[in-house]
């Protein structure tokens, strides 16, 4: 005779639901299937956007976003008034995809990602000081300009502060810099979308921006190094402070 215990049906909690496939990155595989499918060459033109929205289901913003980042990868490039052309011929077996943390807590993830942070700033300051040209410090300047009104206004700036650093990467004329952003763009994107909820989250290090711009002017390759690291201690305070 069986066991009361054997025949008693264990219960099993459900499988958890798959989360939903990021919009950019099935559009990005896609296109680069589509790519790889039709043999399409370097210097050919890429269809237009609104072919490719409808063709995909997808808006506008998916579209640039997508190309975009193919552009900081160096595999496309957009020219004004005739199209987005194909660099280099890619698939999605090709395609980097995006390095990610596996981390449970807020804390833990910004102070590992501040780490690659304080790597590839400190060194990019370094070559746009020396590498900077006068186009380069018109766009820094713009970005930096814009990144203190809004900041004034509201208290805060979040993607302007990002572009203003992605100006800067611009700078050095390397393109590996944009690009390793790329691949870690959701884990930079933390630092500028009001962690901790906190609007005045390393609010601190705002004067520290217009010194590291005057550094880079001044191709003052030291300063520029000592300001972004001032910059980057100051988020690593708020984030030890905010996470207590």
């Amino acid at each position: 005779m069986a066991r009361a215990a054997d025949t008693v049906k264990k219960t099993r909690p459900p499988i958890a639901p798959l989360d939903a496939i990021d919009r950019v990155q099935q559009v990005s595989e896609a296109l680069a299937n589509y790519i790889a499918h039709t043999d399409m060459q370097t210097g050919e033109r890429l269809p237009a956007e609104r072919e490719l929205m409808e063709a995909l289901g997808v808006g506008r913003s998916t579209i640039r976003e997508v190309i975009g980042r193919f552009q900081a990868l160096g595999v496309m490039e957009t020219r004004k008034g005739s199209g987005t052309y194909l660099l280099k011929p890619i698939s999605s077996a090709t395609i980097h995809m995006p390095l990610m943390l596996n981390t449970s807590g807020l804390r833990d993830a910004l102070l590992q990602t501040l780490e690659v942070r304080r790597g590839l700033e400190v060194e990019a300051a370094v070559m746009a000081a020396r590498r900077r040209t006068p186009e380069d410090l018109k766009d820094i300047e713009a970005k930096l300009n814009e990144m203190e009104r809004v900041h004034l206004s509201k208290g805060t700036s979040g993607p302007e502060d990002l572009l203003f650093h992605l100006a800067i990467y611009d700078a050095t004329h390397n393109p590996l810099f944009r690009q390793l952003l790329e691949q870690m763009r959701e884990a930079f994107e933390r630092f500028w979308s009001r962690p901790f909820d906190r609007p005045d989250f390393a609010r601190r290090s705002f004067p520290f921006h217009r010194t590291l711009f005057n550094a880079i002017v001044a191709q003052d390759t030291e300063a520029a190094r000592r300001e972004t690291l001032k910059i980057l201690d100051v988020v690593e305070d708020d984030i030890k402070e905010m996470s207590r």
